[in-house]
């Protein structure tokens, strides 16, 4: 039976549909990505007079994310995508509200729990996008999705720094609730989409859309490079200060915004350039994630830093991309709901694993400890995806024509 005669058309969401979900992600995401930073400010307000918890605290909603990411998933795929959606964005409201309304250091936990239990925006939007979209289309719209993240880790911080002089980032929480609440209401006026593909089997799937990523090589690679790229988040600054003593925060912003504004720039040109060579992408990818990482531990002066973090965005923007275009192939024939779920909780679970071993690493051998870790993990994936026998595991190919 040929490939034409087994697919069945979707009906495919337009262009302004695809910004509105993209649009209203970054809107709910700027609590969930610009109040963390803060939490040394935030705690000594509820009793944490230190805020020693603060490092426990940040990966509370990561780990509560990760957990029940793949359960959300599932009831997507069987009660509604965009009901799940709607359901993530009110998630996220209550539990703003509830940190926002906190006046103890175990109320304002439990928000915190609350948000990774009923947040997970991004997994949702994610299967909304995969129920409706295929293909290229839905790379592409995969790639916008993750312009927005990058987006509002950029932005959101220097918003709530600039909030903060009128009002603190703990009752911020209440404030920026009325986001995630705006967004459901706008999401509220799309369309459930569709699920029109009919069950196939795994030999028709191979016969209609040909050879493609396995799963389970998809999450290992999703894992290893949320590890090695966020390994280096945690102690950036740290490690600025150290090379560069008297920098100013707003220069060490910059250089910890710089590989996120790479993406931002370049995310849509290099999918155009891979979108049909995913292997070679992800094999680039971590090799400028490798190496700039390693540049990171030798950089002494603000050029070269400058240097390495542009070549580490290099490495962000084609891993990113090359990873949607993955995923977007796996999902044929799948239900949306629950292979981006669980493509959440191994997202999740790298940057749970990066927050220990930058932790850890740190402690014992200082702040230049997360990059070399990262850089190793980096260099070992990059030549995992290069060695025959894991290319005949994953059964690279090329995108299939239409």
């Amino acid at each position: 039976m040929s490939g034409a005669a087994l697919r069945i058309p979707r009906p495919v969401s337009g262009r302004g549909q695809v910004q509105a979900v993209a649009g209203c992600y970054f809107v709910a995401s700027f609590a969930a990505l610009g109040l963390p930073p803060y939490l040394t400010e935030i705690l000594p307000e509820l009793g944490d007079r230190h805020a020693r918890w603060a490092g426990v605290l940040y990966v509370v909603p990561t780990v509560f994310g990760a957990l029940f990411a793949p359960l959300w998933g599932r009831l997507a795929d069987r009660f509604g995508r965009k009901r799940l959606l709607l359901r993530a964005q009110l998630g996220l409201t209550l539990s703003f509200l509830l940190a926002g309304w906190a006046d103890s250091l175990v109320t304002f936990t439990l928000a915190l729990v609350l948000q990774g239990i009923l947040g997970g925006t991004f997994a949702a939007s994610n299967g909304y996008l995969g129920a409706a979209l295929e293909g290229p289309a839905l790379s592409r719209a995969l790639t916008l999705m993750q312009g927005s993240a990058r987006a509002a880790l950029v932005f959101a911080p220097i918003v709530v720094g600039s909030l903060s002089g009128w009002l603190s980032p703990h009752r911020q929480y209440a404030l920026l609730a009325v986001l995630p609440l705006t967004a459901a209401l706008l999401l509220a006026a799309l369309p459930e989409p569709t699920a029109t593909q009919a069950p196939v089997s795994r030999l028709e799937r191979a016969a209609a859309a040909g050879p493609t990523v396995s799963l389970k090589a998809l999450y290992g690679l999703e894992f290893a490079f949320v590890f090695s790229t966020v390994v280096s988040f945690p102690y950036l600054i740290a490690l600025v200060e150290e090379r560069l003593p008297g920098t100013s925060p707003l220069l060490s912003g910059v250089l910890f915004a710089l590989p996120h504004l790479v993406y931002l720039v370049a995310a849509l040109t290099v999918h155009s350039a891979f979108q049909d060579r995913p292997r070679t992408g992800i094999a680039l990818g971590f090799l400028c994630i490798a190496l700039g990482l390693a540049g990171h531990g030798v950089a002494g002066s603000l050029a070269t830093l400058v240097a390495v973090r542009l070549l580490l965005g290099v490495g962000l923007t084609l891993g990113l991309v090359c990873l949607q275009v993955l995923a977007a192939e796996c999902v044929k024939g799948r239900a949306p709901g629950g292979l981006f779920g669980s493509l959440e909780f191994f997202s999740k679970a790298g940057a749970v694993a990066a927050g220990v071993a930058a932790a850890v690493g740190t402690a014992r051998f200082g702040p230049a400890a997360p990059v070399v870790t990262g850089s190793a993990a980096a260099t070992a994936t990059a030549l995992a995806a290069l060695l025959p026998p894991l290319n005949h595991r994953i059964r690279w190919s090329r995108r299939c024509p239409h």
